[in-house]
């Protein structure tokens, strides 16, 4: 990964006005593609399981199988991306948003259509805003990078004492800080993702960075709206 420039995204002057860089626009618009393909898989996914699938799937112990299934799949991602092919690890991006799809029809049967609709737009936009914020942004970002890091470890570690615990005020504070850290990394992930174009990479190289890339932010989205859901989201 490059270090971070916060000029990366222009060159000189050119007639009194900036020069936008055609390759990392072409980079980034195919992250972003990439990504919200990934959204949309997910979300197409999660209605046809629920439609073909009762609640009583909940309780099968398959469904166990494709919750801990995508954790398994997206550490294989990230330890293998530089021996993947381009087309594998967009292939195995793909295989994932496909069973966080299925794990995610959970939802449908726990909230209302109409809410999860409703906080659904609420995500995109806040991710949005946040994406554009760190995509043009020139304060460097890298150094809040650590605790975002130990907040996320937080939220984890949190979230799994209240499936014991299941106290209502932990998980409302749970969501409150989960909403903050995953905005925080919206912005961070796409200065870093931003800073490690290359422009002398190949197709094979770049191809593998855009996977990669899609997965942290398609990452910071779902969680993003999965938090913001248990805070806003009505039950049924």
């Amino acid at each position: 990964m490059t270090n971070y420039d916060p000029n990366a995204t222009v060159s000189a002057p050119v007639g009194g006005s900036l020069a936008i860089d055609p390759g990392l626009r072409a980079y980034m618009l195919r992250i972003y593609n990439y990504m919200a393909a990934g959204v949309g898989l997910t979300a197409l996914v999660a209605w046809v399981t629920y439609q073909v699938t009762g609640p009583a799937f909940l309780q099968s112990p398959l469904m166990w199988v494709f919750i801990l299934a995508p954790i398994g799949l997206v550490f294989f991602i990230g330890a293998r991306i530089n021996t993947l092919s381009a087309g594998t690890a967009r292939l195995l991006f793909f295989v994932y948003a496909a069973l966080v799809g299925i794990s995610l029809s959970i939802l449908l049967h726990i909230y209302t259509s109409s809410s999860i609709t409703r906080v659904f737009f609420i995500a995109a936009a806040m991710f949005g805003a946040l994406s554009i914020f760190g995509y043009t942004t020139r304060r460097d970002l890298s150094g809040i990078g650590s605790f975002l890091f130990m907040g996320l470890i937080g939220v984890i570690i949190a979230s799994l004492v209240n499936i014991f615990l299941r106290s209502t005020g932990l998980d409302w504070l749970i969501s409150i800080v989960g909403v903050g850290v995953f905005a925080g990394l919206t912005a961070y992930d796409t200065q870093r993702i931003k800073a490690m174009y290359d422009s002398r990479d190949d197709e094979t190289a770049t191809g593998r960075k855009s996977a990669l890339a899609a997965l942290s932010l398609y990452l910071n989205f779902i969680n993003l709206f999965m938090m913001l859901l248990r805070l806003m989201g009505g039950r049924r």
